[in-house]
């Protein structure tokens, strides 16, 4: 089979990226040239890219929808925990607030070294709290808000 020769000038920045492919992939870079040239011209090539793309941006939302839901949980969980907190706690006396300050920074220290173990568990507490509400394989539906919605509703 026969070829024709081509002289094509590309950006250094892509020529650096095509030596590195090359290399890294044990083939010629007119190779990937011809490859990459192939696909562009090919009548299906686009509605593969596309296919590809809309897998990648499905991919994406569904990251995103995660990262929502579990920004949501927070959010009322700590609004949750503030109100509950505000409403239960009793003012310090005056002549017991350095105590209570001394007690508050031991117990947050205490609490920044509970956080930084969990943390380096990797275990993600909204995770495991979204597993209690819903465990595996349970047809109830993906979002843990109206549970939480209810336990609002309790506390009130």
């Amino acid at each position: 089979m026969s070829r024709a020769r081509l002289n094509i000038f590309i950006e250094p920045a892509h020529a650096k990226r095509l030596d590195q492919l090359a290399v890294h992939k044990g083939v010629s870079k007119s190779a990937i040239v011809a490859a990459a040239l192939s696909s562009f011209l090919s009548p299906d090539g686009g509605d593969q890219r596309e296919a590809a793309m809309a897998k990648r941006l499905d991919r994406l939302s569904r990251q995103f929808d995660r990262l929502e839901r579990d920004q949501n949980i927070l959010i009322e969980t700590v609004a949750l925990y503030v109100r509950y907190f505000l409403t239960v706690s009793i003012p310090v006396p005056e002549g017991h607030q350095d105590a209570a300050r001394a007690q508050g920074r031991a117990r947050f220290a205490q609490f920044i070294e509970q956080l930084a173990r969990h943390l380096q568990r990797g275990r993600s507490l909204v995770r495991e709290v979204h597993e209690e509400i819903e465990p595996a394989g349970s047809s109830a539906s993906p979002d843990p808000e109206p549970e939480l919605g209810s336990a609002d509703g309790a506390q009130a």
